[in-house]
């Protein structure tokens, strides 16, 4: 890849797990019922179509790593577990009182924070709350993320039993060097444990989470860690750049310098190096920053076109409706975003109050629509047209226009009503989006909200 190429499009971009993107949600004409006409809209819709998604937050870490932009409370203290999940118990009957009918759940994922903070018992009280009085669907897919120090043979037990039959775990990076910076201690040793026990447990999908760009990451240290993956040969990974954002209130990306972290062109060296370690054993990119074998869901959904993208990243999956529960947890309707409250405290007072803890959101006008079918055309099938009516908007010749120097830059093709985004282009996607963009593009914002996109 040209070094000028990087120099030149190596700017703050969004990564697009929504559209508009969360800084772009027109707030002031947002409100609570607003969003539950809107989700009310989308269950009605499509619930017995295809279904329903549910993200769970799980905040709880026993201590900061410092390469992590998500939203986390720190504490030791255990016995804010039942709390929390009682909590959350109550917010999904909340929701329960909206819907006619009940739900049919296609895809349940526990993010975090650490969900294996919590304890293999509380993990089993938590989702037999939720499946009690509602439906599963037959293919219903259910995933968490798994921290490899704390993840034991009874989490993976405990999970496989209530329905789990995928896990990913965060590895970012095997350097002692790497790991102390970001303060994630964590030896190769027990991340092959965890791997082995879930696939001997009977989980049938396990991923893994490397990261490159980190701060005092070599090219070296990146091939070492892909060497070591290989040997374990996760179904899928996602290889994902470092988000440096430690301008965002409680971040924790202390302890090091802007000048410990690889330049731009040394980052896309780790990553073309590391694609081509992964692609050599049988890894094929999924999307932007994921790869998986051929016997994953990620690649056969990619090959059947249903491949989808959301706040949970890519997902083998498509539902029109997806409801966040629990702190910072964001829900989309297809026609409308929403995100709880930050707060543990805020969060726990609002739901016993009876309330739906939503703070913000958005409402998709007819224009963001369609531009967030483009956007996700582009980042789960690298390609979009526009042949068909619903597919065209007001300011697409202006959007054209904007993408021709991308394409004198051999990055994508445009033909009458198509764009296909070459091999070239695909590290480039985030900037690709960027021209569909409109709302970025109509306010340039004045401070630093968004990751570089290489």
């Amino acid at each position: 890849m040209g070094t000028n190429l990087i120099h030149k499009y190596n700017i703050p971009g969004p990564r697009y797990t929504s559209y508009p993107t969360v800084p772009y949600w027109d707030i002031n004409t947002f409100s609570l019922k607003k969003w539950t006409t809107s989700i009310q809209q989308s269950f009605t819709e499509s619930n017995n179509t295809e279904g329903i998604s549910l993200y769970i937050h799980l905040p709880f870490c026993e201590s900061m790593c410092t390469f992590c932009g998500c939203n986390k409370r720190i504490t030791k203290r255990h016995d804010v577990e039942e709390p929390y999940i009682n909590t959350i118990l109550k917010e999904w009957q909340l929701y329960l009182k909206f819907f006619e009918t009940k739900p049919k759940i296609k895809e349940l994922h526990l993010g975090g924070g650490t969900p294996t903070f919590f304890s293999p018992e509380n993990l089993q009280y938590l989702i037999n709350g939720i499946f009690s009085g509602v439906e599963q669907a037959k293919d219903c897919e259910l995933s968490f993320e798994g921290h490899p120090n704390n993840t034991t043979r009874e989490h993976l037990q405990a999970l496989y039993d209530v329905g789990f039959r995928r896990v990913s775990f965060g590895v970012q990076d095997y350097n002692e060097t790497v790991q102390r910076a970001i303060h994630r201690i964590q030896p190769f040793e027990n991340v092959k444990y965890v791997t082995e026990t879930a696939r001997e447990i009977g989980f049938t999908s396990v991923g893994h989470d490397i990261i490159f760009g980190l701060p005092f990451q070599t090219q070296e240290a990146v091939v070492d860690t892909i060497l070591k993956t290989k040997e374990l040969l996760p179904d899928r990974l996602a290889f994902y750049s470092y988000a440096h954002v430690p301008w965002q209130k409680g971040n924790g990306q202390r302890g090091f310098k802007e000048s410990d972290l690889p330049t731009g062109e040394q980052k896309r060296k780790q990553y073309e190096i590391g694609k081509k370690l992964l692609s050599e054993v049988g890894y094929v990119e999924i999307g932007m920053d994921h790869f998986a074998l051929k016997n994953d869901s990620l690649y056969q959904s990619m090959e059947n076109q249903s491949l989808h993208r959301n706040f949970m990243g890519y997902t083998a999956s498509k539902t029109h409706a997806m409801i966040g529960l629990g702190v910072s947890a964001i829900s989309d309707s297809w026609y409308g975003f929403a995100q709880n409250v930050k707060g543990v405290e805020e969060y726990q007072h609002l739901v016993k109050e009876g309330i739906i803890p939503v703070y913000r959101g958005h409402i998709l006008t007819i224009e963001d629509q369609i531009i967030r079918k483009h956007i996700l055309n582009l980042m789960c099938h690298f390609s979009t047209k526009w042949e068909d009516d619903h597919m065209y908007f007001k300011e697409l010749p202006e959007v054209l226009q904007n993408l021709k120097e991308l394409e004198a830059d051999q990055l994508l093709v445009i033909n009458d009503s198509h764009i296909h985004v070459t091999e070239k282009g695909r590290p480039f996607v985030r900037n690709i989006c960027m021209a569909f963009d409109l709302r970025l593009q109509r306010k340039i914002p004045e401070t630093m909200l968004f990751s570089m996109t290489v």
